[in-house]
């Protein structure tokens, strides 16, 4: 496969229970895709409006056995490769890596169709641990819509939530790459660390419950947070972007990267699901032991 990207992550389910969420049509429809058909060892199809370019199946199934599952996925014209490898960690954990061809950081950044898929499954990948896990799923892209917001419910005080959000090193732990942030307005947020040279701004901040951070081209981000039961709830919206050519790659990796706010703040033992991300042209994002 050439421009290989590859996401490694560990899940808290057997190898049989990830395998059937894989490959089970009805679990995928709710962890995954609006639509999928599954017919082992002939057919693996999934579209819908949570899927790239999900107007019909795009495809094809090359190979399956106990632990492998890979297909082919026409995009944007191109015949892309997915290799998906599941690998037992004792009798309640797998390790997952899942293989994507044709994928690049300068198309991550170009806005290609293509360029949506690390973040499109990475938040499949999170949205896959918490079905297993039994939680509820984050917002999934809608590739029909130009409305980005969501709704995601931490069982922690928003205090410690609002902290976590705005504490470099708290946020740069959960997110899995180092963030530099300045909580005020003015004040930089910058993906890669203040040293990486490229920040956007922080424009809105109302200090324990909301904050406004302007990427520039792709929108502003907005987090706000609420009491709800005891809980935090934390509404997220992408506003302010060419409605014409939504930032869906942006949205989708802003998501994932909440589900380990999530599990940070409601996991004594918290550890993240992420082993390894490898982007042709990116530094590595996460390593974890």
């Amino acid at each position: 496969m050439s421009d290989l990207m590859k996401l490694t992550v560990r899940l808290a389910a057997p190898v049989e229970a990830v395998r059937r969420a894989l490959t089970d049509p009805t679990e995928l429809r709710v962890w995954l895709t609006e639509q999928a058909r599954v017919e082992l060892p002939t057919a693996y199809e999934f579209w819908g409006r949570h899927t790239p370019e999900g107007d019909a199946p795009h495809q094809r199934l090359l190979h399956v056995d106990d632990h492998t599952l890979r297909f082919a996925w026409l995009l944007d014209g191109v015949e892309t490769t997915c290799e998906i490898t599941l690998r037992p960690e004792g009798p309640d954990a797998t390790v997952l890596t899942l293989a994507q061809s044709h994928v690049t950081f300068a198309e991550a950044i170009g806005g290609t169709i293509r360029g949506v898929l690390q973040t499109w499954w990475s938040l499949a990948l999170a949205n896959l641990d918490a079905h297993l896990a039994g939680q509820p799923l984050l917002p999934k892209v809608d590739f029909t819509s130009a409305e980005m917001r969501g709704e995601l419910l931490i069982a922690a005080p928003m205090a410690k939530v609002w902290e976590s959000l705005t504490d470099s090193e708290q946020a740069s732990a959960w997110f899995g790459y180092p963030i530099g942030i300045e909580p005020w307005v003015g004040g930089r947020y910058a993906m890669g660390g203040f040293e990486a040279g490229h920040a956007a701004t922080v424009v809105d901040v109302e200090p324990g419950r909301r904050m406004s951070v302007d990427w520039g081209p792709i929108g502003v981000t907005t987090w706000e947070l609420t009491e709800s039961a005891g809980k935090t709830k934390l509404t997220f919206v992408q506003s302010g972007f060419d409605e014409q050519n939504p930032p869906y790659s942006a949205w989708a990796g802003s998501v994932s990267g909440l589900a380990e706010l999530r599990r940070y703040h409601e996991m004594a033992d918290w550890r993240p699901i992420w082993l390894s991300v490898e982007v042709p042209g990116m530094e590595p994002a996460a390593a974890a032991g």
